[in-house]
């Protein structure tokens, strides 16, 4: 009679199943000798009894079968947002420990509590061969599950949608908590590796979770095709094995990829954040290396001066102080916001697209999110940190702070937080290009020698340049140099070297520079200067005080002035021009 109800059961559960299409009967959760993946027991017929049963059940529901995990200590997901948030990932529970009594790879495909034995495999298959389907006992590069997910979450996460949205094949279980069953469906496989729903362009994803701008973003609507390498890696991550309906189109785009594009909910190399790769550059990388129609930045981070990406990039959290983190460092995300960055261009100082949504300084210090200004991104590690590092050039006034030396209250200085303070006459600037009231940007001067600034086709943004310190156009920094139109590149960008050399605005340009080989930066601090007029900053390596003991520079009017200092082995008192 039990044999009788037994086999009721399973045909009742059956038919219901197949009617779908894609029900567990075609999926790999179908175990039984008849199922189509290569795991399945040797004669066993009946499918649903690696699950359920109508007797002798385990005392889980529904009707738990399968014999539970003895695990007690599952090494957890956490990260150091979820601390801030004050989530802690307990140890699994509820139906996510009926999964893992399989998952986890430590009880027997076959071990049910209505059978004496177990159930005899193929192959000599017993537990969950190592793969992909096999999570173990370290749940640590797994999306988290069995937390608590309620509106407070979601009133403390801006990125977190309220769970009262969940209306839909999205659930939580009857204690509010994220569980396996949340994203996949055992019996149902339509979706490939049994998900809810169709994750194309992240979904399943989005359903939780709602990154700022992400549907607008440059990353959430490209059409680029993912490269292949990419697409390895998240094919090895499947759920679905061979002979099932998997999901994963060879030739994604980017758009439709979404989340996945940097993220795993399964076994992810990174741990830190669930990314795709452990090393954090090369979740850029993968895509930003000159494939998926994109530039190579890769290749400039190869160049003699970089942003040193790749030293302490681990170092990195979304809650860290902005401005002296625990550990000094630099990532792509420091910059670059990967959720909300966008191909829109603005003009100086606004931020552009590619900097959408990240954290700056504003010119009064104060941090400010989403930064506005190009230069308050600049302004987070080159202003107040405190190891922002050492001057180039040593000079008379040492200022390492960009944000005063950017300063509108200075005497000068290059027009990046507002137009210049020589309004009336700069008669070097080349026009139609740059005019008095022009405003720059930081990376007018810092970027890739092979970006379209320097007339190349590289890609833009200051990631690296053969030039230093980082910047686009070559710059000798000590004298004794030929002068050339190389020599001096930067500058020559917009200052008209022809002009210079003419002695237009200052008298002696011609002589200091071409034969007494004067580099521009031995007068002149490329930034700004508190207590000078025209960027006059001595580099103390070759300009020292004159006989009578002092060392300045005197603006006595429109191209006038004096000077008072020991240059090339020349004592000058108060010399005019």
């Amino acid at each position: 009679m039990k044999t009788l109800r037994t086999i009721l059961f399973a045909l009742l559960m059956t038919a219901g199943l197949t009617s779908r299409a894609d029900s567990i009967v075609n999926s790999v959760h179908n175990l039984s000798a008849s199922g189509p993946g290569t795991v399945k027991a040797s004669t066993e017929a009946d499918l649903c009894v690696f699950c359920h049963t109508v007797h002798r059940a385990t005392g889980a529901t529904p009707l738990w079968n399968h014999s539970m995990s003895g695990v007690t200590n599952y090494i957890v997901y956490s990260s150091s947002r979820l601390t801030s948030l004050n989530v802690t990932v307990p140890q699994p529970n509820g139906s996510s420990r009926l999964c893992l009594s399989c998952h986890d790879g430590t009880v027997a495909l076959g071990s049910v509590s209505s059978r004496t034995l177990p159930i005899a495999m193929q192959g000599g298959t017993t537990t969950m061969p190592v793969g992909p389907n096999n999570l173990g006992t370290d749940l640590s590069s797994d999306h988290p599950i069995s937390f608590i997910y309620d509106s407070t979450l979601a009133q403390h996460d801006s990125e977190i949608k309220d769970p009262g949205q969940l209306t839909g094949v999205v659930k939580l279980d009857h204690e509010s908590r994220v569980q396996c069953t949340s994203c996949h469906d055992p019996h149902n496989d339509q979706f490939g590796n049994f998900l809810v729903v169709d994750n194309t362009g992240s979904a399943l994803c989005l359903t939780c979770h709602q990154p700022e701008n992400w549907l607008s973003s440059a990353h959430g609507i490209s059409s680029a095709i993912v490269p292949e390498t990419l697409i390895a890696k998240i094919t090895s991550r499947t759920r679905t094995q061979p002979g099932t309906k998997a999901k994963v189109a060879r030739r994604a785009t980017l758009a439709a990829t979404g989340c996945a594009i940097c993220h795993a909910n399964h076994n992810a190399d990174g741990r830190k954040f669930l990314m795709q790769s452990s090393v954090v550059e090369r979740n850029c990388f993968v895509c930003h290396n000159g494939t998926s129609q994109q530039k190579n930045v890769e290749a400039d981070f190869q160049k003699a001066s970089v942003h040193p990406i790749s030293l302490n990039s681990d170092a990195h959290t979304p809650d860290e102080d902005p401005v002296n983190p625990p550990e000094r460092h630099v990532t792509c995300a420091d910059c670059h916001n990967p959720h909300a960055a966008k191909k829109t261009v603005t003009f100086a100082p606004n931020i552009s697209g590619a900097l959408a949504d990240v954290i700056g300084i504003t010119a009064g210090g104060g941090i400010i999110k989403p930064a506005q200004k190009e230069y308050e991104v600049c302004f987070r590690c080159h202003a107040d940190s405190r190891d922002r590092g050492e001057a180039t050039v040593v000079r008379q006034f040492l200022e390492t702070n960009t944000r005063l030396q950017f300063a509108t209250a200075n005497m000068s200085y290059h027009p990046v937080e507002a137009p210049g303070k020589n309004g009336t006459s700069v008669p070097s600037l080349i026009s139609p290009g740059w005019m008095v009231n022009s405003m720059i940007y930081c990376t007018d001067c810092h970027n890739s020698d092979s970006g379209p600034g320097a007339g190349g086709s590289g890609a833009n943004g200051p990631h690296g340049s053969i030039f230093r310190p980082l910047l686009e156009r070559n710059l000798v920094l000590t004298d004794y140099q030929p002068e050339s139109p190389a020599t001096y590149a930067l500058c020559y960008k917009c200052h008209s070297r022809s002009v210079v050399l003419s002695n237009t605005s200052f008298k002696f340009h011609q002589s200091h520079v071409v034969q007494d080989q004067a580099a521009c930066t031995t007068c002149h601090d490329s930034h700004g200067v508190a207590n000078a007029s025209h960027l006059i900053n001595f580099n103390n390596l070759y300009v020292t005080p004159s006989s009578n003991g002092h060392l300045g520079y005197v603006s006595t009017g429109t191209l006038h002035g004096n000077c008072t200092l020991t240059c090339h082995g020349k004592d000058h008192q108060s010399t005019s021009y």
